[in-house]
């Protein structure tokens, strides 16, 4: 009866959404198919009006249903999780404590938040209208993207706090029980976040280009600027919130641990409320920010560079831009399903809850791969045959486009490998975390010292995975010919594909995640409302993966952000081209029309960069129809022609007269702006490392990097000590505490975290915004892209060292409370307390708000190119 039982709530729950992601797929099949031979007509005279209109269309909707699904999903997933019981009085009030500290946390941070908003997006307006060195649109773009960024992390955090004392009861029934209420509920923050984030990238493109009519490389660059407002948000959200975590963890632990003796998520320790607010808005709200925008920064980036790629093709131009949605939509529904498959056994082991998570993962990473096979061919190799490209180009010689199947499933094995060796260094089943732990009969130091030699050496896989996957997915789409300009945008575009690749399963990614600090608060309220011993040893069993999974969750996430920063770096030379077109466009460029390129007369916009106006074909005068030309700085010429000494001699402003445009583009002396491409552009600035200012820049970058861990650890160890003086004086004076007859102040911790997080994440956030600006002022385009680079290369190691040493350190001390070497309350456990409080900065603040920074620089750069490239200063 029992299994017939299960057996029918099995099918309730699980078919249902099969059977709708199978009749999904098929339609979307099917209507692809039949819009083939709209698709093979494009490319012919006899094309109807309104052939690319259906094909767009088409997958349009496919992107919208995918995002409409995984919200609905969410909401699903929601109303069961609240449907639970939250258990009895006591388990109800303290639930009731931490989502009240929660909401006030981010009410407060929002108020904050908001104001820097408001001055930023004037100062975009200004830009935008008074200077024209960005599009119109950029100041309302970045807008939403920090709204819908914000929104995603406070629905997380409202579920995470209602799930906790839900997952804590359901732990009660069984081990299964607690793991469903918690992985549901982390699966809401997942599916939010990818759902909020596709739609956002829908909504921009059909006003953009339905309703402003806007040409495809202004679509895809003025959609990239949204991308700073959510890289905004998420710095802010990851910063403040690890910030107010970890004060109030360090201060828990260190005084209520250490000195005073009591178990963790003691009810009489004044900080444990505030330490599971932390949880909420750092964990949850935090990292659903912060991926939120490395999911639309890669979606929008591979757009951009697929744009850029087949530059005169348009029919591929608007198939790369709308390849990287649908994959986004496809994998929210193979997403779904691999949430379904996650259950496991009472008694399971970590090693056996792993594999339950793993197998949610695994299935819909298989899937993606499916899927992207089918989607490249249609949406690509089938539209290439008929979108006018020569049949010897090769943009598609041997079908060369399926080599972006194989970058997108190389990002998603990179993912899966670098989450793999993250769970190894991190997980107390394998040897480096009890190694650390075995450290522990020496001392705190000892424990400190393997951490750290542990962190360090976990970063060598996930540097040659990421570094693999770039050349894998760059050579698979140029046919591993480096040196072809031609093709050499199509290879960043599998760059910035892999990146898709890896982040189209973070639907049920991302749950894994979340999961950890849902899992995490039942425990503290299952100590806290006393409940019997056997729940806490279930609850500590899911939360002992959620470190896992945590720390899973943020290598996965930093390794993302390698490669979308990377497919943003290229973007942002792509932006620097837009920057010159538009600066062309709204300069006042000479009034003498000619459409003799033999004897033109031009402006000089800068020490390379003459502008003209031509004349059409009637000959009559046009204002769109301004060119503008690069001038090489340096070439292997062994003389210096007259046309290129005359442009060379003139003041910048002045007008050339007599120049053979004609000749100087033979000559291979300048470039047509709207053709560069960026080796074009790497010529023009010399972004060679024997560049000075590249070289400056790479070093800036570096030093931006550390000075922000810095800051941030400074922050936390500040906060901290506050919060231990105050947890000392609440021990000290308010009498009874110990004994269980009064009850702490928990409302002074949580009120000591709030103030300090507020305080200190704004110099943090600062750098990241600033710096960018000011190099960019000092040593222009060159100085951005050393800048960029050095941040990546640095931010990417420090990042995945952090993270895995301190969850390694973690997870260390509760393989110590599970009975290794003595148990709790020995010198050995107080050892690995120690080393964890060193590592709580290290893997829920420096160490995670890393990534975002690594594309919050970017994102700001590709914002303020066209700012910088007629506004730097140039002082060497």
């Amino acid at each position: 009866m029992g299994l017939t039982l299960r057996m029918r709530f099995l099918c309730r729950a699980c078919f249902p959404p099969v059977r709708l992601l199978t009749t999904l797929l098929t339609l979307t099949i099917i209507a692809f198919f039949c819009s083939a031979p709209l698709l093979a007509a494009e490319g012919s005279t006899s094309a109807p009006p309104d052939a690319e209109s259906a094909t767009v269309v088409i997958s349009w909707l496919v992107a919208i249903a995918g995002a409409i699904f995984a919200l609905f999903t969410a909401y699903r997933f929601f109303s069961w999780m609240v449907n639970q019981s939250e258990g009895d009085a006591s388990m109800k009030k303290i639930a009731g404590h931490v989502r009240d500290g929660a909401r006030a946390y981010l009410d407060r941070q929002f108020k904050v938040v908001t104001i820097f908003f408001a001055v930023v997006c004037a100062l975009l307006a200004y830009m935008a209208f008074g200077l024209k060195t960005q599009s119109e649109w950029v100041p309302f773009a970045f807008l939403t993207g920090g709204f819908f960024s914000a929104l995603a992390g406070w629905f997380g955090m409202r579920t995470a706090t209602l799930a906790s004392a839900r997952t804590a009861h359901a732990a009660k029934d069984s081990l299964n029980s607690g793991l469903q209420v918690a992985f549901r509920s982390g699966a809401v923050m997942g599916l939010v976040v990818v759902g909020l984030g596709l739609l956002d990238i829908c909504l921009w493109f059909g006003v953009l280009h339905w309703v402003v009519g806007m040409s495809l490389a202004d679509i895809t660059v003025t959609m990239l600027c949204f991308g700073m407002g959510a890289s905004s948000q998420a710095l802010f959200a990851r910063v403040g919130g690890g910030i107010f975590t970890k004060a109030a963890d360090v201060g828990a632990d260190l005084v209520g641990k250490v000195e005073a003796g009591i178990p963790e998520d003691d009810p009489r320790n004044p900080a444990t409320i505030a330490d599971n607010v932390g949880d909420n808005v750092g964990d949850v709200a935090g990292m659903g920010a912060d991926l939120y925008e490395s999911y639309c920064g890669s979606i929008l980036a591979s757009g951009a560079l697929g744009v850029a790629a087949y530059h005169g093709y348009p029919k591929m131009q608007m198939m790369c831009l709308l390849l990287p949605m649908c994959l986004a939509a496809v994998g929210i529904f193979l997403s779904v399903t691999g949430i379904f498959m996650v259950k496991t056994k009472e008694g399971a082991s970590q090693k056996n809850l792993l594999k339950a998570l793993a197998k949610g993962i695994d299935s819909s990473a298989i899937g993606v791969c499916i899927a992207a096979f089918v989607l490249v061919w249609l949406m690509l190799v089938i539209p290439s045959q008929s979108s006018g490209i020569p049949a010897d180009s090769p943009l598609v010689v041997g079908n060369s486009l399926f080599g972006v199947f194989g970058s997108i499933v190389c990002g998603l094995v990179a993912g899966w490998l670098v989450g793999k060796w993250t769970e190894y260094s991190t997980s107390d089943e394998f040897r480096p975390t009890r190694f650390i732990a075995d450290q522990s009969s020496t001392g705190p130091a000892t424990v400190i010292i393997a951490g750290i030699a542990e962190g360090f050496y976990s970063v060598w896989v996930p540097i040659v995975v990421i570094g693999v996957a770039i050349l894998l997915a760059f050579g698979l789409c140029t046919g591993f010919d480096f040196a072809n300009a031609q093709i050499f945008a199509m290879g960043l575009y599998g760059v910035a594909i892999a990146a898709v690749g890896m982040l189209s399963t973070l639907g049920v990614t991302l749950a894994t995640d979340a999961y950890g600090p849902i899992a995490d608060n039942a425990g503290g309220n299952a100590e806290m409302s006393g409940q019997e011993p056997f729940v806490r040893e279930r609850t500590d069993a899911l939360d002992s993966l959620g470190n896992t999974t945590a720390a899973t969750g943020k290598g996965f996430a930093i390794g993302s952000a390698a490669l979308t920063a990377l497919a943003l770096l290229a973007a942002y030379v792509e932006e620097v081209r837009i920057g010159y077109e538009r600066w062309i466009e709204h300069s006042a460029v000479v009034e003498t029309i000619s459409d003799d390129m033999a004897n033109a007369s031009a402006l000089k916009l800068s020490s390379n960069c003459i502008a003209l106006r031509t004349a059409n074909k009637e000959g009559q005068d046009s204002e769109h129809n301004n060119q503008g030309f690069l001038l090489f700085p340096a070439l292997n010429l062994t003389q210096i022609t007259p046309g290129r000494e005359k442009i060379v001699n003139a003041e910048v402003g002045s007008v050339i007269n007599g120049l053979n445009i004609s000749k100087l583009l033979e000559r291979g002396e300048i470039v047509d702006v709207k053709k560069a491409t960026v080796p074009d552009f790497s010529r023009f600035y010399n972004f060679s490392l024997l560049n000075p200012k590249v070289l400056v820049g790479v070093f800036f970058g570096v030093m931006v990097a550390f000075v922000f861990c810095a800051m941030t650890m400074k922050a936390v160890g500040r906060a901290a000590g506050a919060m231990v003086d105050e947890v000392r004086r609440q021990f000290r004076e308010i009498t009874g505490i110990m004994e269980n007859k009064a009850e702490p102040d928990y409302a002074a911790c949580v009120e000591i975290s709030t103030a300090a997080a507020q305080r200190e994440m704004i110099l943090p956030a600062m750098l990241g915004l600033l710096s960018p600006i000011i190099v960019g002022l000092l040593l222009g385009v060159p100085g951005v892209v050393g800048l960029l680079v050095g941040a990546l290369t640095s931010g990417f190691a420090v990042a995945i060292m952090m993270a895995n040493a301190g969850g390694a350190w973690d997870n260390a001390k509760k393989y110590i409370e599970a009975g290794a070497h003595g148990g709790k309350g020995t010198d050995a456990h107080k050892a690995t307390v120690v080393g964890d409080t060193v590592g709580d900065p290290f893997k829920d603040t420096s160490g995670p708000s890393l990534n975002i920074l690594i594309k919050l620089m970017s994102m700001v750069s590709v914002v303020m190119a066209g700012f910088i490239i007629q506004y730097a200063l140039e002082l060497f």
